[in-house]
């Protein structure tokens, strides 16, 4: 557990390699957190990844460990929060060899599609997590306008979530199965705790057309195998836009792509069932290194799996 200290914030981040050296060597995967959520639910899959993988897990500006000045508070804006990002890979040595995994969920595979343009010399597969794309039409656009009040009637009202019936609700919509209490804990007391400002900010970021065209285009142009990845039952983020990705990118990108569908998992594949997502996970990273000695030779790759 350490500290960055940045013109941004005093950025908190974990690093498997601190406790042990030997993982140095290993292939890194940096974890992107989704909305107001700190890195503690990235927990279970780090341990079902380590001895393997260097696996680093950090705090965006405005959510739990990390630090805001006082009287100043940075950008909550895409660029932003990518800017700390890449200034941990860079703190940390990871653009210096082509042996880094980004893993982005949420808001934050928005974030992880600019970090993977930025450090595409490094870059060995990126995942994007539940952070899918929408064909523009009215439908889209009034659903856009509804979650935009629903964001605003949560911060408003945040910590009457901390409260059953409605504690129970929050979950329920964010984990299909259960993630058990100390997790369920966490998830809450991230959202009711995050900084306000950082929170609606993201919120408003998330659904913003332009920046949703910014982030179609970029999604497409990541120079290395990318997993699109959704739990078809989840309630936060409508999974059709995942497939949408997938489908959209595998006709354009010249890097492979595939989608992995967990049938009956929501919006924390992650906690709902971690040791089937890590393997889905290592399949997607051994594809990657693979690709990267023999980016000419055709590999053997499911590009759809549906995992009931």
């Amino acid at each position: 557990m350490s500290y960055l200290p940045n013109d941004r914030c005093r950025l908190y981040y974990t690093d498997t390699a601190d406790n042990d050296p030997s993982l140095k060597d290993k292939p890194a995967v940096l974890f992107i957190n989704g909305w107001a959520i700190s890195s503690r639910y990235w927990g279970p899959l780090v341990e079902e990844l380590s001895p393997d993988y260097r696996c680093i897990t950090y705090d965006q500006s405005g959510t739990g460990r990390t630090v805001l000045e006082e009287h100043h508070k940075p950008s909550f804006t895409i660029s932003g929060f990518a800017d700390e990002a890449s200034m941990l890979i860079r703190h940390l040595g990871l653009d210096s060899s082509k042996n880094l995994h980004i893993v982005g969920h949420s808001m934050g595979g928005m974030v992880a599609t600019e970090v993977c343009l930025r450090h595409e010399a490094a870059l060995l597969s990126a995942t994007i997590l539940a952070c899918g794309i929408f064909e523009e039409n009215a439908f889209t656009s009034a659903g856009l306008m509804f979650l935009g009040g629903l964001i605003d009637v949560s911060l408003n009202f945040r910590q009457a979530f901390r409260i059953e019936p409605l504690r129970t609700l929050f979950i329920k919509r964010a984990a299909t199965r259960d993630i058990g209490k100390a997790y369920s804990d966490i998830i809450i007391e991230d959202f009711t705790t995050s900084d306000k400002d950082a929170t609606n900010a993201v919120g408003r970021f998330s659904i913003d057309r332009e920046v949703l065209r910014a982030y179609t285009k970029h999604v497409m142009d990541i120079p290395a195998p990318v997993l699109c990845c959704v739990g078809m039952e989840d309630h936060t983020i409508p999974p059709e836009g995942t497939v949408t990705l997938y489908e959209q990118r595998k006709q354009v990108s010249a890097s492979p792509s595939r989608l992995v569908q967990f049938m009956h998992l929501g919006h924390l594949p992650m906690l709902e069932d971690t040791p089937r997502f890590a393997v889905e996970l290592k399949k997607h990273f051994d594809f990657g290194r693979q690709f990267y000695k023999n980016p000419e030779q055709h590999l053997p790759h499911d590009e759809i799996t549906r995992i009931d």
